[in-house]
């Protein structure tokens, strides 16, 4: 693949995040913000009087200009580093096609990067958590999630040189099931948080990380969508068709 064609995939990459972080703003506006509103009022509720701080940035404005902008400079850096992957992943990871291979590379992505971590350490509300330990679980979710990144990638180099010896099918299984253990034992060890308050609602709890999984699920599929259809359109376009009367002409 020469530097034209990975130049005009990262732009693509990086159209296809915009769109996809259209939706996803949909998705967060819609889904995602009544849940944050209803755990800010829970923490105002038991809060103190005098403990209520003064706003440097008004709540309308991080729940319109504040999320939009977030999300789509999300979006489109994303997709960006997704298309750079999407440029080394093609025809290394089996003979798919770029469609294909973009939406498997956003369902792995969205897995490895959100899905696995979000298991082991769930998104809070805004109103749950203590401050002081703020630093400390952003430290262990990058952790989770760098690891299961790099555990992502084992497996296809596992499978890759399996195949020839246990075949497709049966080296794949061994690649997953490696991937599983060792993300299992990962669980195991890793610090345990939990700084829920015994009377946070559990159904406004559920509904906020369920409406934050909608979110990134959202992101990654609208991606692999888009992306794959811009793919596949730069890199197996079809042939120009020529209408029967342009034929007549021509051949008179």
């Amino acid at each position: 693949m020469n530097s034209a064609t990975v130049r005009n995939l990262l732009v693509r990459g990086m159209l296809a995040g915009l769109g996809a972080g259209v939706l996803a703003l949909i998705v967060a506006y819609f889904l995602g913000e009544p849940n944050v509103d209803s755990a800010i009022g829970f923490e105002e509720a038991h809060a103190p009087a005098h403990e209520h701080e003064v706003e440097l940035v008004s709540r309308s404005l991080q729940s319109t200009a504040g999320l939009a902008t977030g999300v789509l400079v999300y979006g489109v850096a994303f997709g960006g580093i997704a298309a750079l992957a999407f440029c080394f992943a093609l025809g290394r990871v089996g003979r798919f096609t770029p469609r294909a291979t973009a939406l498997l590379l956003s369902g792995t992505a969205l897995l490895a990067v959100y899905v696995v971590p979000f298991l082991k350490y769930p998104a809070y509300p805004p109103s749950v958590g203590d401050p002081d330990t703020i630093g400390k679980r952003t430290t262990l979710y990058f952790l989770m999630m760098v690891l299961s990144v790099l555990l992502a990638v084992a497996p296809v180099i596992v499978g890759k040189r399996l195949a020839p010896k246990l075949g497709t099918w049966h080296a794949t299984v061994v690649a997953v099931l490696g991937f599983g253990v060792v993300i299992g034992l990962a669980y195991e060890f890793l610090p345990v948080i939990n700084e829920v308050p015994g009377d946070f609602p559990a159904t406004l709890l559920w509904r906020f990380r369920l409406s934050a999984l909608a979110m990134q699920a959202t992101l990654w599929g609208g991606f692999g969508l888009v992306f794959g259809e811009l793919a596949e359109r730069l890199l197996h376009p079809k042939p120009a068709t020529v209408s029967a009367g342009t034929a007549v002409a021509a051949l008179q």
